[in-house]
């Protein structure tokens, strides 16, 4: 698949829809006047050669809303150029004279520049990682095993109830770990232990299936669902409109605390407003003190809460979201706040 890019697009492109930020993007320190793409690169690391907060870059492509959507337009051996005056970035080429040159590139998508390491999410962006009721209604359910084996493994066979018939290849997961609000208590969704997958053999009641891979041993009662399409991740990076009241609700693989370029659970989801390529600000629960005077009367004061951190959301459930950690000065903990940068 090819797409055709116009690198005039980002020039004539309107204004974000959201509040307007009380003063314009600060250029970095010793920012270059232009970098030229390499493979490896990525929309967050570009744009933190040129500016100080690498999250605001859609304001300085000026990109409207459905571009930060849709921002497959950065590919290797095209040349980023910094005009400080705004600032403002812009795509082009140098010719023999040094001025530069609108052109119109034919790419593969596969190449495009993405948006933070894909190396560090792909894992989480085709796994069901949090399921809710809806979402278990319209699941398939192991009811037996060959030869009524406990569990089973890859090139196994496995049968299933409420499979659809218009669909293949299904993923094999075990809901387990309630997700909850630190401070609540509320249940906010479930995450899901996944398995594996399966593909469908032979239609029927129950169906059919041949386990396709397993990270781990399947058996009865575990659920299966429709197995998502991968996709290229590019979403611009870009601030919420409405500010954000959430917090850190879980680590990946179940630690108290950790740091950059690991991701995190948020108790926010697509009912407070969060999509995907959104940035939220990390503030650190520094809780609360008991002062003591000298005649013996007690004060609890809470302290201020301080930020430390960025991340960025790449997967997004109702009432839970997922985000990478981009930068932190110092550990990332279950509890901490998460708001509008």
């Amino acid at each position: 698949m090819t797409r055709i890019i116009f690198p005039l697009l980002f020039s004539v492109a309107t204004l974000l829809g959201a509040p307007a930020l009380a003063a314009p993007a600060a250029i970095a320190d010793n920012a270059p006047d232009s970098h030229t793409v390499v493979r490896g690169d990525t929309l967050w690391g570009i744009s933190g050669k040129f500016l100080k907060e690498p999250w605001r870059w859609p304001e300085v492509w000026r990109l409207n809303r459905d571009q930060i959507r849709n921002p497959h337009l950065i590919y290797p051996g095209q040349i980023i150029v910094l005009d400080r005056s705004g600032p403002y970035l812009s795509i082009g080429r140098r010719v023999g004279d040094q001025r530069l040159q609108p052109q119109v590139y034919h790419e593969d998508l596969k190449d495009a520049v993405t948006s933070i390491p894909m190396q560090d999410i792909e894992p989480f962006l085709t796994k069901p990682l949090v399921v809710d009721e809806a979402r278990l209604a319209d699941a398939g359910t192991v009811v037996a095993t060959e030869t009524s084996r406990v569990f089973m493994g890859p090139g196994d066979t496995i049968f299933a109830k409420n499979v659809k018939d218009d669909q293949k290849v299904w993923q094999v997961l075990r809901p387990a770990k309630p997700l909850t609000d630190p401070v609540t208590k509320e249940v906010l969704g479930y995450e899901a232990a996944f398995l594996g997958s399966a593909r469908v053999t032979e239609q029927g009641t129950p169906a059919t299936l041949e386990i396709i891979s397993a990270v781990e041993e399947i058996g009865t009662g575990d659920r299966l669902v429709v197995s998502d399409k991968p996709e290229i991740f590019s979403y611009m990076p870009h601030a919420p409109q409405n500010e954000v009241a959430g917090r850190l609700i879980g680590i990946y693989r179940g630690v108290a605390e950790t740091g950059r370029n690991h991701v995190v659970t948020l108790g926010v989801g697509a009912r407070e407003g969060i999509e995907r390529g959104h940035v939220l600000a990390l503030h650190r629960n520094r809780g609360s003190v008991v002062y003591k005077d000298d005649d013996g009367n007690k004060e609890t004061y809470d302290l201020p809460e301080k930020r430390y951190g960025l991340v960025f959301v790449f997967r997004v459930f109702d009432r839970v979201s997922y985000a990478l950690v981009m930068e932190t000065d110092g550990q990332v903990a279950v509890g901490d706040s998460v708001r509008r940068p």
